[in-house]
């Protein structure tokens, strides 16, 4: 009899599916509001690339350090398990922080705009799914405290794992949008 995957992780991706529809609409409406755009971000709105491509690689960094804690875990390092999970963490928290000082420097440079809405929103909304994911880390942490694990350990920790990666995933796509993607 083929083994079935554990509840916990269809949860997850059935949970993951409604996200990823969540945010196709957030997608669809930068799209729809950008066409009727002739400039795109409009004039005046100055946002630093380097900065956000710099902390985007901090937070792309945290999926394969994240990864790296699964792995271990699956082996019986609980001790690493536990190290790289912190590690993920740390460049989580890092990539939030950047998102505040975002948030600060550009509603001091007036974002009342479309664009400016979309950015807040779409940034708002990806870095609540962040901190989402950070709490959950410090759950995991908790839960892994002790020398052995609980049976169910290493399920929640690939559940994480899978939003934590997702989370990874819709921010390349948001920084392409709100960073790369320009006109006129």
């Amino acid at each position: 009899m083929a083994e079935r995957p554990p509840l916990l992780a269809v949860g997850i991706l059935i949970w993951l599916g409604s996200d990823l529809m969540f945010f196709s609409g957030l997608f669809a409406a930068y799209f729809t509001i950008r066409a009727h755009a002739a400039v795109w971000p409009p004039p005046g709105t100055k946002l630093d690339l380097i900065q956000a491509g710099i902390f985007s690689l901090v937070l792309l960094a945290s999926s394969p350090t994240f990864q790296k804690a699964v792995w271990d875990e699956e082996r019986g390092n609980r001790r690493g398990a536990r190290i790289w999970i912190i590690v993920s963490f740390v460049l989580g928290a890092a990539f939030l922080g950047n998102q505040g000082y975002e948030w600060l420097t550009l509603t001091t440079r007036a974002s009342t705009n479309a664009y400016g809405s979309l950015f807040f929103i779409m940034t708002g909304i990806h870095g609540l799914h962040v901190a989402l994911g950070l709490v959950a880390m410090i759950f995991l942490l908790g839960r892994m405290k002790g020398r052995s694990g609980d049976p169910g350990e290493l399920n929640v920790l690939q559940g994480v794992s899978y939003y934590w990666h997702f989370v990874d995933f819709m921010w390349v796509g948001i920084f392409s949008c709100l960073f790369l993607l320009k006109t006129g």
